[in-house]
C-alpha cells in the first residue's frame, strides 16, 4: 500500500534552472556575453585547408632562407597552424622534412591514385624543390653580421596585437582582412650572447627601470669587429652636444683601427635597426629584380620605428611578418631576481627552468626622455611563452575577446596605451585570482573574466599606473599624460557600458575578414597555392612516379610518420624515411 501511495503520489518539482547572471553596468545577461566571447574565438581560432595551411609555412620558409643561408632544407611539417607563440632554432646547417597527407574523403571515394591526390603530394614536394633554389641567406650574403648558428622566437600575431612592449605610436596602421590575412612577429637575434663565459655589461645607471644601455666593451674583438658599424662611444656629452662635435658627434662610427678604440662603447638601437632595414631592403629588392615560380611575392616592404614589416603574397594568403632585430641573452638579469621568489600562477605546471630560459633586449627606448640611440628595453618575450600555457582556458578566452574589442578603440589615435598592458594585466590577474575561479566550468565565465579584464584596465588607466609584471618596479603607464589618460579611460567606458554591442562588432569585423580570404581564393580558382604547378594539370611521368611511390607509403603504413628527404645538390633523388628508417 505504501508503494502504491508513493506511486501516485505527486513528485517535487525539478530544481528550477538558475537564472544567469546580470552585469550590474551594463544589463548585459553573462551567459550572453560568454556565447558571443566563445563565438568570437572560435571565429578567430577557425581551422585552415590545405592551401592555405601550405601557403603559410611556404612564407615562413621563405622569411628564413632570406635571413640565414641553408645548407640541407631543414623541418618544415606541413600541417595546421597553431595560435600558440613557437620558438623555432635554426642552427647553422638544417634538414628539412615534409610530411606526406592521407588522402580526402572525396579523394578515396576516386580511388587511392586519384589525379588531385597524386597532385597535392607532388606539389609539396616541388614546392620545397622550389625553394631550395631560392637565394638562401640571402640578407647573410649582402652582410655577413647575423650569426650563422642562431636562434629566433616566432610569435603569433603581429606587434600590433600585443606580443612585444614596444611604442605603439610607431607600429603602422594595418587591418586584418584590408591588409592582410594572417600576422606574425619575428625576434632576430643580432647579438646572441649565450656563453656563460662571456662578460655582457648591461648599464642602467643612465636608464629608467626596465631599460638598459649595453656595453660591448667586453665582448672578443670578433664582435667588436663585425658590429663597430652599430657603435657609438660614450664621451658624456649629451645628444645636442654630441652633434656640435662634428664628426665625433651623435652615431658616430669609431675608428676601426684596433679593439681597444671600441672601449667604453655602447651598442645603439637605433643604428641597429636602421642597418637591419637596410640589408633587408636589399635582399628584398634583389627578390624582385629577380621573381621564381612558386616562390611568395614580397608585396609591401615598410619601416615602422624599429620594426621592418613585410607582406608576403603567397598564393592566395597574405601573410605580414614583423622582423625585429634584438639582443638575446641566456638565464635571467640580476634586476628581475626579486620575481623569482615570488608566489605565481605557474608554480608546479612548469619547471623553473623553463620559465627563465632567457631574455632579450629590444630596441625601444623609454617614453619617457629615453634615448632612442642608446635605450634598449628589457623583455622576457621566451618566458611569456611558457606561462601562456599555463593559463586557464576561459580566462584565455576572455583574454583573446578583451584584445579583439580594444584593437579598434586603441587604433586611432595611439595613445601610448598598447595591448601588451592588457596581457601584463592578465599575468597578474592569473596570480591573483584562485584557479578555481579562473578555470570554472560555469556558462557564465568567460563573459565575467571579460569584464574583470575591462575593469582592471579602467582602473590602471585612471590611475596611470601599470606595473611590468616581471619588473614591477616598472611603471608601464607613467608616460601617460592626464589628456591622454582621460581619452582612454572615456572609450573604455562607452565599451564597459555596452560590452555586447563591442563584441558583436568584432564578431562582425572577423566575419569580414573571412568572407575577404574566402573571396580572394576563389579568384585564384583554387590554384593560387605558392607550390610548383605542373603546366596545364598534366602530371610528368618523372613526378607521377614519385607521386605513386609517397602514396605507396602512406597506404602502406597507415599512422607512421613519413617524410621526404632532399639533398640541395641533387633533389631529383629523393630519400624517404619511415620513423626511424631510411629507404
Amino acid at each position: 500500500m505504501d508503494s502504491l501511495m508513493n506511486a501516485v503520489a505527486p513528485r517535487s518539482p525539478a530544481p528550477a534552472k538558475k537564472p544567469s547572471e546580470v552585469d550590474f553596468r551594463s544589463g548585459a545577461a553573462l551567459d550572453q556575453l560568454s556565447s558571443q566571447v566563445s563565438e568570437l574565438v572560435l571565429l578567430e581560432q577557425r581551422d585552415f585547408g590545405d592551401q592555405t595551411a601550405l601557403e603559410v609555412h611556404t612564407a615562413k620558409d621563405f622569411i628564413f632562407n632570406m635571413l640565414v643561408p641553408v645548407r640541407y632544407f631543414g623541418d618544415t611539417l606541413l600541417s595546421q597552424p597553431t595560435n600558440d607563440q613557437l620558438p623555432l632554432t635554426l642552427p647553422g646547417s638544417h634538414r628539412w622534412t615534409i610530411e606526406a597527407e592521407t588522402p580526402r574523403r572525396d579523394e578515396r571515394r576516386q580511388g587511392l591514385l586519384s589525379t588531385s591526390y597524386r597532385r597535392r603530394l607532388i606539389y609539396q614536394v616541388l614546392i620545397i624543390m622550389d625553394l631550395i633554389e631560392l637565394e638562401s641567406g640571402l640578407v647573410q650574403k649582402i652582410d655577413q653580421r647575423l650569426p650563422v648558428a642562431n636562434e629566433y622566437l616566432l610569435l603569433s600575431g603581429g606587434a600590433r596585437e600585443g606580443v612585444l612592449d614596444l611604442n605603439p605610436e610607431d607600429l603602422g596602421d594595418y587591418a586584418k582582412g584590408a591588409d592582410f590575412d594572417l600576422d606574425f612577429t619575428l625576434l632576430v637575434p643580432a647579438l646572441k650572447l649565450h656563453d656563460r663565459n662571456q662578460p655582457v655589461t648591461l648599464d642602467m645607471r643612465h636608464s629608467p627601470p626596465c631599460h638598459s644601455w649595453l656595453s660591448l666593451r667586453l665582448c672578443d674583438s670578433k664582435i667588436l669587429s663585425r658590429w663597430s658599424v652599430c657603435c657609438q662611444e660614450e664621451n658624456g656629452l649629451s645628444p645636442e652636444e654630441e652633434e656640435e662635435e662634428g664628426d665625433t658627434g651623435k652615431g658616430a662610427i669609431p675608428s676601426l683601427g684596433s679593439p681597444q678604440a671600441l672601449d667604453g662603447c655602447y651598442f645603439s638601437p637605433a643604428l641597429v635597426t636602421g642597418w637591419f632595414w637596410g640589408v633587408v631592403s636589399e635582399a628584398v629588392e634583389e627578390l624582385r629584380r629577380s621573381p621564381q615560380r612558386g616562390i611568395p611575392t614580397p608585396d609591401r616592404l615598410e619601416r615602422n620605428g624599429p620594426l621592418t614589416t613585410i607582406i608576403l603574397q603567397a598564393g592566395s594568403s597574405r601573410v605580414l611578418y614583423d622582423l625585429l632585430p634584438v639582443v638575446s641573452f641566456r638565464g635571467w638579469p640580476a634586476v628581475a631576481q626579486g620575481w623569482l621568489t615570488a608566489n605565481h600562477f605557474w608554480d608546479g605546471k612548469i619547471t623553473e627552468e623553463e620559465a627563465i630560459s632567457g631574455f632579450y633586449l629590444l630596441p625601444c627606448c623609454s617614453a619617457l626622455g629615453g634615448r632612442p640611440d642608446r635605450e634598449w628595453r628589457l623583455a622576457f618575450s621566451r618566458s611569456e611563452v611558457q606561462l601562456k600555457k599555463c593559463i586557464p582556458y576561459p580566462m584565455a578566452q576572455a583574454f583573446q575577446a578583451a584584445k579583439a574589442v580594444l584593437a579598434r578603440i586603441l587604433a586611432r589615435p595611439r595613445t601610448g596605451l598598447s595591448l601588451y598592458h592588457l596581457r601584463t594585466l592578465l599575468f597578474w590577474a592569473c596570480d591573483r585570482l584562485p584557479s578555481t575561479y579562473l578555470s570554472c566550468s560555469d556558462a557564465d565565465t568567460p563573459g565575467r573574466l571579460l569584464l574583470g579584464l575591462l575593469d582592471d584596465l579602467a582602473h590602471c588607466i585612471l590611475g596611470k599606473n601599470c606595473p611590468n609584471y616581471f619588473l614591477p618596479q616598472c611603471n608601464m603607464l607613467e608616460h601617460l599624460s592626464d589628456a591622454q589618460a582621460l581619452l582612454v579611460a572615456r572609450k573604455l567606458a562607452h565599451v564597459r557600458s555596452d560590452p555586447s554591442e563591442h563584441l558583436r562588432a568584432a564578431l562582425d569585423q572577423a566575419q569580414q575578414a573571412g568572407h575577404l580570404k574566402k573571396e580572394l581564393t576563389a579568384s585564384t580558382n583554387g590554384h593560387g597555392s605558392p607550390g610548383h604547378q605542373p603546366s596545364n594539370g598534366i602530371i610528368s611521368p618523372s613526378e607521377d612516379k614519385l607521386a605513386q611511390r609517397l602514396q605507396q607509403l602512406v597506404t602502406e603504413n597507415p599512422g607512421k610518420s613519413i617524410s621526404v628527404f632532399l639533398n640541395p645538390d641533387d633533389v631529383t633523388r629523393p630519400h624517404f624515411r619511415i620513423d626511424d628508417k631510411f629507404y
